[in-house]
Formats: C-alpha cells, sequence, structure tokens
C-alpha cells in the first residue's frame, strides 16, 4: 500500500517552482490558478523573493501548496498516473493537510489556495507579535517533551504542537514559557532545544481566534469526499467524510500535529511506501518513525521521471 504525503511549513525557499514550470505546462497552469485565485503574483515571489516576503505565513502556506500540487499534477498529467490507482491514502503536515485534501479531489486548487492565505493570515494576527514563540527539541519524545512543557508552562501556555518523528517534537506558546523550556532541556534529558524563526506560536490555544476564523471559513467552502481517505493530524486516523474532515480542520488550528503517530498507524494499516510531493522533510521523518518503510521525495523533474518508471 501506499500514501501520497504533502510537506508543511519550513518547505518554502526562494527559487522554488521555477524548474518545474520551465519544464512542464501542467506545473504552469498550477501557479497560474492560484495567482488567479488570489489575485497576487505569488510565483513571482517564489521564484525571485525576496525571501522574507516569501516567508510570511500568508505567502508561504499557500506557495508550498502550490509547489506540491504542481509537482503532483506533472506525475499526473504527463506520467499519465492516477492518484486514485496509486494511493491508498494521502496526508499532509499542518497546512499540508489541505494540499493531501486538494490532491484527492476534497477540494478544488483555487478554493486550498484562498483557504491557506487566509489561514496564514488568521494565524499571524492571532496573537500580538513577539509574544507567542516555538522550538524544536531534538532528541525528545513524546514523554519527555509533555514533561518539559508541563514544567516550563508555570500559568503560561506551553504544549507541544508537532510530534514530528521519535527524535524531534516542537513546542508552543507564550515566549517567555518556550524560553523557559530551552532552559531547562537538559534536566529533562533533552539533547538540545532551538527556538524557531517562525511569527507566531502554530498549533496550540493560542491560535483559538485563527480557529475561529477558519471555521467561519471553512462552513462556507464546498469540500467534497477525497478520493481516497486522508490521514488527519489531530486523530491520526483515516477520514472521508467531508463535513468530519472540516471540523477536523477547525481542531488542526490549535491541537497537536500527530505526524509521528499518523506514520505509525498508516505503516500498521499496511502502508509501506511513502511518496512526499515538493518538499524533502517528510520523507526522512517517516523512515525515523516507521523504519521499514519506503519513503522518497518528489522535488525535480528528473524525480518526477524516475517516480514513473518505477509505477
Amino acid at each position: 500500500m501506499r500514501a501520497f504525503i504533502f510537506p508543511g511549513q519550513g518547505s518554502q525557499s526562494v527559487g522554488m517552482g521555477k524548474a518545474l514550470a520551465e519544464s512542464s505546462a501542467a506545473a504552469r497552469a498550477v501557479f497560474q490558478e492560484v495567482d488567479e485565485a488570489l489575485g497576487q503574483n505569488l510565483f513571482k515571489l517564489m521564484t525571485e523573493g525576496p525571501e522574507d516576503a516569501l516567508t510570511l505565513t500568508e505567502n508561504a502556506q499557500p506557495a508550498i501548496m502550490a509547489n506540491a500540487i504542481a509537482t503532483l499534477r506533472v506525475v499526473e498529467q504527463e506520467g499519465g498516473i492516477r492518484l486514485a490507482d496509486k494511493a491508498d491514502f494521502v496526508a499532509g503536515h499542518s497546512l499540508g493537510e489541505y494540499t493531501a485534501l486538494c490532491a484527492a479531489g476534497a477540494l478544488d486548487l483555487a478554493t486550498t489556495a484562498k483557504l491557506l492565505k487566509l489561514r496564514g493570515q488568521a494565524m499571524q494576527a492571532a496573537t500580538p507579535v513577539g509574544t507567542g514563540a516555538m522550538a524544536a527539541l531534538l532528541g525528545a519524545d513524546i514523554e519527555k517533551a509533555q514533561a518539559l512543557a508541563d514544567a516550563a508552562a508555570q500559568g503560561d501556555v506551553c504544549t507541544v504542537a508537532n510530534d514530528n518523528d521519535p527524535s524531534q517534537v516542537v513546542i508552543s506558546g507564550h515566549k517567555a514559557a518556550i524560553e523557559r523550556a530551552v532552559e531547562l532541556v537538559k534536566e529533562h534529558g533533552i539533547k538540545r532545544g532551538v527556538l524557531l524563526p517562525v511569527s507566531a506560536p502554530f498549533h496550540c490555544p493560542l491560535m483559538q481566534p485563527a480557529a475561529d476564523a477558519m471555521a467561519e471559513a471553512l462552513a462556507s467552502a464546498t469540500l467534497q469526499a477525497p478520493l481516497v481517505p486522508v490521514y488527519a493530524n489531530v486523530t491520526a486516523a483515516p477520514v472521508i467524510d467531508a463535513d468530519t474532515i472540516k471540523s477536523l480542520l477547525v481542531e488542526q488550528v490549535t491541537g497537536r500535529v500527530r505526524w509521528r503517530e499518523s506514520v505509525i498507524a498508516m505503516f500498521a494499516a499496511g502502508v509501506h511506501d511513502y511518496v512526499e510531493f515538493g518538499g524533502k522533510v517528510l520523507a526522512a521523518m517517516v523512515k525515523r518513525s516507521a523504519p521499514d518503510a519506503n519513503a522518497v521525495s518528489i522535488v525535480t523533474m528528473d524525480d518526477i521521471e524516475t517516480l514513473v518508471k518505477g509505477f
């Protein structure tokens, strides 16, 4: 069995999508449709920068999605591959869950782009700049990370945001609490704590205003049942019902990204092959969570040609 997986924030870089667009009409069509949906020249920002503008959450989220969908579209349209024939499940990390839903036909491309633009804006606006923070805990499993977060909270918000793999957990919350956590890592048997260069504390209760905004936006959005089940971030379980997916996407804004558990659950369900589109982060996480899995990252035209030959 096989899962198609889609990356989250941090996968953006200036130049993304350029080579794909130069080589493929299918890719160009994706970037053009996203630009038209958003009423901005996002593709120019993706390919030329400046980097600080691309890194803004409201730009990074639709850009990462567009790049991943463009990669998939080249595989589908020029490689003659249908997702429903080759994938048993889809999954994505945080914003990548929207990409996964778009890939599986639950959301159309224009709607996905608009939702992610709004999601980025709402997450940025949810807390005053400088009041929140996130940190990656390296050499931490979920139990150590939770104990550290509890110890550092001291009345502030300090929670596990991303359970990425057995060696990396990300915490999120009030800046003071996250800084306390970084200072306490050694006491909790954790190798390192690294503050992340993010503009807001994602996937924690401080994001509730963004969750409210997404609840309103998703209520009026057209979302159909995906062609294959999607493993939801907040449950680490497959879902196909459209209304359930909407409610889980709202929960996801403040909830934990249970990526490690999702990979383990997919592997237990018989998924041994994982194909990451448009990034090089998730495949490595998969291998750390399910060492016997096969995981590849598809970014370049060469990657695409190799993948199509293997199908």
